[in-house]
């Protein structure tokens, strides 16, 4: 029995804009369960067509496995993490791509798997890496980095308003007891944070656990990355769609797309162009898409995602990109 659970978010918006053609290449960076990559799989293949499926998630490649094994040889699996691209793609000897897809994020699997410490709601050893044979896990964080660090990394990757009260709070926990559970940590923080000022419809613990685990991971700078090498990969006419989970990534995301999207950076009051810089792709989403109620009612972790999407221009083409 597969125990690996994940709902894919948006998977009808995934596919309007992704658009996936039979014998075309497409990369799905974050597989997960292999639930956006059937979708593409069933478009792109059977003949020549490819769904390049990267996870740096043992337990998600081997469920995905599993899912995609009536597409053969269409599919090609690939443990790594996709800020990696560049190597991944060289060694499957594919050039560029014709479309791809980042969805961000961790799955409902790591979220509710007891064992892997990305969630307060169990007892679980307080681990929170996506690849377990990654090298530092959130309990060395919690337990190592000096005060005023673990304040940045929960201000700035948490957006936490509190993060000055809980790092000085786990500081003073961790000099009597090491910190090596996630209800260990999670009580420290509820203690930090007033009664009276806990939220009503999210657990105190929330921004500190993402923050930690976007740290443990390098999340941001990873997409930033990964982000911009599946952009130059992208063929003329190719899109690259995205989802992303909290304000953060979005921003990255949107910052990303705007850059590629941005032609010449001269001065206004020069009478012509001496740059030359020409857009590199034409932003389809002036806005993030977000997932419609009925999928939000079905899977309540889809209300925080948004979609954007982009489509690689020619290098000679002189269309104005939209953007906000």
């Amino acid at each position: 029995m597969d125990t690996f659970h994940h709902l894919s978010v948006m998977p009808d918006e995934v596919m309007t804009f992704l658009q996936p053609r039979p014998g075309g290449i497409y990369l799905d960076g974050t597989l997960g369960g292999g639930g956006h990559a059937a979708l593409i799989a069933r478009q792109c293949g059977p003949g020549n067509g490819m769904v390049i499926g990267i996870d740096q998630d043992h337990e998600a490649l081997e469920a995905a496995g599993r899912r995609l094994a009536e597409f053969g040889a269409t599919v090609r699996l690939v443990h790594g993490n996709f800020a990696e691209l560049d190597r991944h793609l060289d060694t499957l000897a594919v050039t560029d791509l014709d479309g791809f897809l980042l969805d961000l994020g961790v799955s409902s699997h790591q979220l509710d798997s007891g064992g892997r410490g990305f969630s307060f709601q169990q007892d679980a050893p307080l681990d929170m890496r996506m690849d377990a044979g990654g090298a530092e896990t959130a309990a060395d964080l919690v337990n190592s980095l000096p005060e005023q660090e673990l304040e940045r990394i929960i201000r700035d990757y948490g957006e936490e308003r509190w993060a000055r009260r809980i790092a000085a709070f786990i500081v003073k926990a961790r000099a009597e007891q090491a910190i090596l559970t996630t209800l260990q940590l999670a009580d420290v923080i509820k203690g930090a944070i007033p009664r009276a000022k806990w939220e009503e419809r999210i657990h105190p613990a929330t921004r500190t656990f993402q923050a930690l685990r976007i740290a443990v991971n390098h999340e941001l700078e990873r997409l930033e990355q990964g982000l911009r090498a599946a952009l130059d990969r992208l063929k003329p006419g190719g899109r690259g769609v995205v989802i992303s989970f909290h304000s953060l990534e979005d921003r990255i995301v949107k910052h990303i797309f705007r850059e590629y999207a941005t032609g010449c950076i001269c001065p206004r009051q020069l009478p012509v162009c001496i740059c030359g810089r020409k857009p590199r792709v034409k932003i389809l989403t002036s806005r993030p898409v977000t997932a419609t109620e009925t999928e939000t009612d079905r899977n309540p972790r889809a209300r925080s995602a948004k979609l954007r999407t982009a489509e690689k221009l020619n290098i000679s083409e002189k269309s104005a990109s939209s953007f906000y």
